[in-house]
């Protein structure tokens, strides 16, 4: 286990700075996903980190050692690429002991690792395969093995499940976790998946043009987001906005939606405000005291996503039991004040 310590990291390629002024701490054995859309420089900060991309300015620290300009090769860590980079004439086994083989490693510490590596992934029985005889999950795991088998410090993912179909990826993200359990080593993973970053890691980074939005754990990012474009960024289906206004009474009125007395007291001065309502806080009852009108049913096996137009707005509600939904129906529904966002309609900052 290594911490990781990034001050002040500057990155520009070419003309551009991808990012800048960058402070980040990785706690040794710490499972740190690093989630946001695409060029938001996530990949580019891991490749930093890994030596593959030279800083322009800050530093960059691994297991207490200035590691900022020293070579990849230096910095104690194993990396797994979105492509599985595997030499197809080679064995599972030779490329997976393929780097240590090139260090010098003694044989008997070749087999050793190579042994321990391939019973954590369950390559056991695959080691004499070539590539074109696996499957694309028995590939990266030979490509997670490859990297486990340095025993490194600090373990780097970017973005090692995004070339799996949707089975796939839900095996190897239990995988990884039990790895990373059994390990106990420094992983740093990046992924524009919110799925993935809620269900592997110890603390989400959520990034934005280079800069960091919020760090949390999954359940403090998702249930108190920091801002309008973290709130937006997390969640399927995806929390709506509503625009509105806090009275002197701490009730919220917007267009044809409002918290009353009833449903809660909302803690924050009179004011524009934009509230945020994820589907989990709508609940359709008989004695809601708001009426909308059902537009749509996704059924989704254990529940049913109804959406609901209100006024301008549409809605999302999970729904948990067999009641039956069609578009046209009109209903009433509660939001669960206690619960919801609010956000600066300015600034988009957590109110």
């Amino acid at each position: 286990m290594a911490k990781v310590q990034l001050h002040k990291l500057h990155i520009r390629l070419g003309e551009r700075d991808i990012i800048r002024d960058l402070d980040l701490q990785v706690e040794p054995g710490e499972f740190l996903v690093l989630l946001g859309p695409s060029g938001c420089g996530k990949s580019t900060l891991l490749h930093s980190i890994a030596g593959l991309v030279e800083p322009a300015g800050g530093a960059i620290e691994i297991g207490g050692h200035d590691m900022t300009d020293a070579d990849p090769s230096e910095r104690g860590i194993g990396m797994v690429f979105q492509s599985y980079a595997l030499y197809p004439t080679m064995t599972v086994e030779a490329n997976m002991s393929f780097g240590l083989r090139i260090a010098g490693t003694p044989r008997d510490e070749i087999r050793r690792r190579v042994a321990r590596a391939a019973e954590m992934l369950q390559l056991d029985a695959l080691l004499a395969r070539k590539p074109a005889q696996l499957s694309g999950g028995q590939r990266q795991r030979v490509a997670i093995g490859r990297a486990l088998v340095r025993e490194a410090g600090v373990f780097l993912f970017d973005e090692p499940l995004s070339n799996l179909d949707a089975k796939l990826r839900a095996e190897l993200r239990r995988e990884l976790k039990l790895l990373h359990q059994a390990l106990g080593s420094t992983m740093i993973y990046v992924t524009h998946d919110q799925v993935e970053a809620m269900t592997l890691a110890s603390r989400i980074v959520v990034m934005e043009k280079g800069r960091i939005q919020q760090i949390g754990t999954p359940a403090e990012v998702y249930e108190r987001p920091a801002n309008r474009f973290v709130a937006g960024f997390l969640g399927a289906p995806a929390m709506a906005f509503i625009d509105g206004e806090v009275d002197g009474a701490g009730h919220f009125r917007g267009d044809a939606i409002a918290l009353t007395p009833a449903v809660g007291v909302l803690p924050v001065p009179a004011g524009a405000v934009v509230l945020g309502v994820r589907p989990e806080h709508v609940a359709i009852r008989a004695d809601g005291p708001l009426r909308a009108e059902v537009t749509l049913v996704e059924p989704m096996g254990n529940h049913q996503v109804v959406w609901l137009r209100c006024g301008r707005h549409a809605l999302g509600a999970l729904v948990h039991d067999m009641r039956s939904f069609a578009p046209g129906d009109q209903v009433a529904f509660a939001i669960d004040a206690a619960r919801v966002s609010l956000f600066d309609p300015h600034d988009g900052q957590r109110r």
